[in-house]
């Protein structure tokens, strides 16, 4: 799915009114009607107050009024901030509700009673291009004071569609109910306090817009990773799937490297050695009896490492940030002509040995998480300056960056940006990041590309931790249950592929 700026979904808009067509007054009834039908179909009671700015957006809450009176005889509270004119297709919508109930205009010094009851913020939507001022700041300020249940519609007013929000005071909503496709602001961690639960309404847009706009950012869904996937040939052997090397583990590190190389042969890898300081080694054989051992170093990694006849090497789940591991990586990125998958401690000694960075074989890829990749790469600004320098440090470095996280993103070197749709917060637990570095290991090695590897990984593995939340819980979620249900995540794929 791609991710448009404000400027292009309110071009999409009007290609969709100009070449479906439609009026645009009927497209607003189309957007009122799908926030209606998700409003009776799962809230109950009937006591709703809108507020309604004088926009587009606040035509949407006159319509959504009016159809809930249609369908159900509810009559909400409508609260109006201007006597004056607005856009067109919003003076329409007011003309049709004030034939069948009244209005109230905001007061900031009489307030609304909202305590338990639903509110629906119509007052701005995806346009919006400063900071909510005067009367709306008011409103915005007595809604997130009261104890009622938020719905924005679109976007939370206050909050900006394609750049940060941060200082902006901003409705806090429960739901957001946002149209067709999501919207960048939706996908960034400083804006989660705001938009609660997301979700999105099929208001049927023009697909010709959306195939032929180009884009730079996209939301991995299942039918993008489906694409991806390739199952095996039947008549295939442990040799076709690659032969991977886990360079991991230190003493009382060990359980990074069981982890990360049960992630690696879950996701299918031919055969797998693991790279293991003298201690681990019978942890390693008893825990994972699949994988082959080699001994490096006793306690802590040596560099007399040799990777040269492997496809694939992932290096860094429990290697410790010792600073003669600069050697270690910088041996195996000379000896490497292929892609790496680099992790946790081996980017915290990359980050301390700068000069390693422009060592980096070509397409390899990164897997920080937010402190990690600030040690990297510098502390941004801001959530989407912080994607923005992502996508700039994998087109300068050629490398495939996965900064981990909630709708965890995947710059590219071509310069696209990929946010995954799949996790929940259970995987906010020590051991998570170690799996998904054997997935991705694993991946290049069956022969995915780069790329494809990283954006089907962070997706599978996503997917396995919230198949296993179905069966436990996010809060008892730990790293291994992701590796025991993507054996289930694969399930799915291949249902679906075979229905493709």
């Amino acid at each position: 799915m791609k991710v448009f700026s404000s400027e292009q979904i309110r071009r999409w808009d009007q290609y969709t009114i100009e070449h479906e067509p439609i009026a645009s007054i009927h497209l607003m009834e189309r957007a009122a009607n799908a926030c209606a039908h998700h409003i009776l179909e799962t809230y109950s009671g009937e006591d709703i107050v809108i507020f309604c700015g004088s926009g587009n957006n606040g035509g949407d809450g006159l319509a959504i009024a009016r159809i809930l009176w249609e369908r159900k005889g509810i009559i909400p509270a409508v609260i109006l901030f201007s006597k004056g004119n607005g856009s067109p297709d919003y003076n329409t919508n007011l003309e049709r509700w004030l034939s069948i109930s009244g209005i109230s205009y905001f007061d900031p010094e009489n307030k609304p009673l909202l305590d338990g009851k639903i509110v629906i913020d119509a007052m701005f939507g995806n346009g919006l291009n400063k900071p909510l001022s005067e009367k709306y700041l008011d409103a915005a300020i007595q809604i997130n004071n009261a104890k009622g249940y938020v719905i924005s519609i679109d976007l939370p007013s206050g909050l900006y569609c394609d750049k940060s929000s941060v200082g902006n005071t901003i409705v806090k909503a429960h739901e957001t109910l946002t149209f067709q496709n999501m919207k960048p602001g939706l996908l960034m961690p400083e804006n989660e306090p705001y938009f609660g639960m997301v979700t999105r309404l099929n208001i049927n847009l023009s697909p010709e817009f959306e195939i032929g706009e180009p884009c730079s950012c996209y939301y991995t869904e299942a039918s993008d990773a489906v694409a991806i996937y390739r199952p095996g040939n039947r008549f295939a052997h442990k040799g076709d799937f690659g032969h991977a090397a886990l360079i991991t583990g230190s003493y009382g590190m060990m359980g990074a490297s069981v982890l990360s190389a049960k992630g690696c042969l879950r996701s299918g890898v031919g055969k797998l050695t693991c790279i293991i300081p003298e201690e681990g080694y019978t942890i390693m054989q008893t825990a994972v009896p699949e994988a082959m051992c080699r001994v490096a170093g006793k306690y802590a990694l040596s560099s007399e490492v040799d990777t040269e006849n492997f496809d694939v090497v992932g290096i860094g789940p429990g290697i410790g940030n010792l600073d003669e591991h600069a050697t270690l990586i910088r041996k195996i990125f000379l000896q490497q002509k292929k892609p790496v998958v680099i992790d946790a401690d081996a980017i915290n000694v990359i980050s301390q040995h700068p000069d390693l960075i422009k060592l980096i074989p070509a397409n390899s890829i990164l897997t920080p998480h937010p402190c990690e990749f600030r040690r990297l790469f510098g502390r941004a600004d801001n959530n989407f300056e912080e994607r923005r320098l992502a996508i700039q440090k994998a087109k300068e470095l050629q490398i495939i960056i996965v900064l981990k996280g909630r709708y965890t993103f995947i710059a590219t070197p071509e310069g696209t940006g990929h946010f995954n749709s799949t996790g929940n917060p259970g995987m906010a637990t020590g051991g998570s990041g170690d799996v998904l570095t054997g997935i991705l290991t694993g991946l290049l090695a069956r022969g995915y590309k780069p790329r494809e590897a990283a954006i089907f990984g962070v997706y599978l593995h996503g997917l396995a931790a919230d198949i296993a939340t179905t069966e436990l819980s996010e809060e008892s979620l730990i790293a291994g249950d992701i590796t025991n249900f993507l054996g289930k995540a694969y399930l799915q794929f291949t249902a679906r592929y075979k229905a493709h």
